[in-house]
């Protein structure tokens, strides 16, 4: 017989050989460095410094650029806050109401976080606008060496993160602060050809274009981070090739209702449906070990779901295949 992928829906009251669920974590080649969630607690102090002193920074050095930059650091505060307890929240086990766990807390923090930035730097450029229409003289010593020291800060902060990169809440603070550490440099330089020009329309553009790097890197995040709330396919998967995938292994006659998401933090989930010859029950146990191996170790895949169907059903079941099975 031909076998045969289908990604669409089909009927489900058809007669049913097997059922069952996989909570395999050992997803290979998936593993992403842990992080401790006290790092975000250090990260969130240093962060409330660096906001008060680039406030009396901007203050005494008259720079909208650093004002603004202080209030980026300051919207900093509640994201590394909001993560941190996610971090806390998403280390609870599964229970009868959140079945799957807490993996989504992370995702919901950085969805949370991405929105409020958007907001943010839509403020942040038209202050920016605003300054260009009353230009203020700026005192570039303040600018620079506030600066500086919010660069040694967000880039300790920066570092300190690399190794939770691959947890998108985590992610949404590291590229808010490597954010920050790029507008710190920026306001360096801006601030030594304000000094060397007499320039000083190039504080009001530093804003503009730090509230513009806010809205781009938030507007990744936030596309990212709803794409996995509204149950989207995990972006390193390709549903064709975990389908055919299974439907390689011997036995498989037919795959389809082939389902792939994300429970967050990189653990992902499959659900499906195989049909598979008249066999005892030993040896579909096999072939349901077989599956659950090749989505673990083949695409990294947690959490398994096979529904096992019986083959050769006749043409009122409702089924659509190339030929009818051989018996």
């Amino acid at each position: 017989m031909s076998r045969m992928v289908s990604m669409g829906a089909h009927a489900h009251g058809q007669d049913r050989e097997g059922h069952s669920h996989d909570h395999n974590h050992g997803h290979a080649g998936h593993d992403h460095p842990t992080l401790r969630p006290a790092v975000l607690g250090w990260a969130m102090a240093a962060t409330l410094g660096l906001v008060v002193a680039e406030v009396f920074g901007g203050i005494l050095g008259r720079s909208v650029a650093l004002l603004n930059d202080a209030v980026h650091n300051l919207s900093d505060v509640p994201a590394i806050g909001i993560s941190y307890l996610a971090m806390r929240y998403a280390q609870r086990p599964a229970d009868s109401e959140k079945t799957y766990g807490y993996h989504r807390a992370g995702t919901l923090a950085a969805y949370t976080n991405a929105s409020v930035l958007v907001l943010l730097s839509v403020w942040l450029g038209y202050e920016a606008i605003e300054r260009f229409r009353a230009p203020v003289t700026v005192v570039e010593s303040w600018m620079i060496w506030t600066s500086s020291a919010a660069l040694a800060v967000n880039g300790g902060i920066t570092l300190a993160l690399v190794r939770g990169r691959g947890d998108l809440n985590l992610r949404s603070i590291l590229v808010h602060n490597f954010g920050d550490a790029l507008s710190n440099i920026a306001i360096i330089a801006g601030a030594v050809t304000i000094h060397l020009t007499g320039a000083h329309w190039i504080d009001p553009l530093l804003g503009l274009a730090i509230g513009l790097l806010v809205l781009w890197s938030s507007i990744g995040i936030l596309r990212e981070s709803s794409h996995l709330l509204l149950e989207g396919r995990p972006r390193e998967l390709r549903l064709e090739e975990v389908a055919r995938a299974i439907l390689a292994i011997e036995g498989i006659e037919e795959v389809h209702d082939v389902h792939l998401w994300s429970l967050g933090g990189g653990h992902n989930a499959l659900s499906l449906h195989a049909r598979i010859p008249d066999m005892h029950l030993d040896e579909c146990e096999h072939l349901l070990a077989s599956i659950k191996r090749k989505a673990s170790e083949g695409f990294g895949i947690e959490h398994t779901t096979v529904q096992l169907e019986r083959a050769g059903l006749p043409a009122k079941s409702g089924y659509v295949m190339p030929e009818p099975a051989k018996q």
